[in-house]
């Protein structure tokens, strides 16, 4: 059977599915659902941001960005600039570096990693690469190339594309208490809501032998191993053999 892919204009989550029990889930007896199959990413991509079913609020867009996680090499592609962002820490809190893996046009472009921090946390970590990732789809999304930056941090999504509007609205508070990491998700928000509308923010699932994913996540270490306070590109040799088998994070 070929491979679906599902848009949920209106449903207890909406966006982009990988699989049709996640898109079951979220309009299963709910009213006014709307939904419909596509043969490819990038079609169902488009449409859920034609809205082609009907407009969309700021706020359904906002959750859209945080759909069914990406498990298989076949669900990724369909854009010209794609962005791999992980963050590791050893222990936890600890040695922490961010690493990012670029594609272009399909093939592995660049690698970057750093932002080193003796006493850092995985969430920091995963922070600063989404950081840094925003930073490198700007640039693309300027040039006009349909860009994808493919995050293993549930908590780092939500807090720059979900949770940040509703904190926002409340003066940068939340009732269950301190909004960790705020300083930092108030200046990465700020970055991915000048740019949402042209990305597509998405979760990936993390060590399922995905090569970008992977790519990013030895920069992680390497960054950790060479204690490297900037965020540079690496220019060692790509030999991705190589890189995966050094150790991860």
């Amino acid at each position: 059977m070929a491979k679906k892919f599902y848009v949920v204009w209106a449903g207890r989550e909406t966006g982009v599915f990988s699989d049709w029990a996640t898109c079951k889930k979220s309009i299963d007896k709910f009213s006014g659902a709307r939904y419909k199959s596509f043969p490819s990413r990038s079609e169902a991509v488009e449409a859920f941001s034609s809205g082609a079913t009907g407009a969309s609020t700021s706020a359904t867009k906002t959750a859209s960005k945080v759909s069914t996680s990406i498990t298989k090499a076949s669900e990724l592609g369909g854009y010209q600039v794609e962005i791999f962002c992980d963050g590791g820490c050893d222990p936890n809190p600890g040695k922490a570096g961010s690493g990012t893996a670029v594609y272009r046009e399909g093939t592995l472009s660049e690698l970057w990693y750093g932002l080193y921090n003796p006493n850092g946390t995985n969430n920091t970590a995963e922070l600063n690469a989404l950081h840094q990732s925003l930073l490198i789809a700007e640039k693309s999304i300027n040039d006009n190339q349909s860009t994808a930056i493919y995050c293993d941090s549930q908590y780092s999504i939500n807090c720059v594309s979900v949770w940040a509007y509703g904190w926002k609205k409340k003066g940068w508070k939340k009732a269950s208490g301190e909004i960790k990491n705020l300083e930092m998700i108030k200046v990465i928000h700020g970055l991915y809501d000048s740019i949402r509308d042209d990305l597509q923010l998405l979760h990936i699932k993390a060590h399922a032998g995905l090569e970008g994913n992977e790519l990013a996540d030895r920069m992680t270490m390497i960054a950790v191993d060479r204690r490297e306070p900037m965020y540079i590109e690496y220019i060692d040799s790509l030999d991705i053999a190589g890189l995966l088998n050094l150790r991860s994070g």
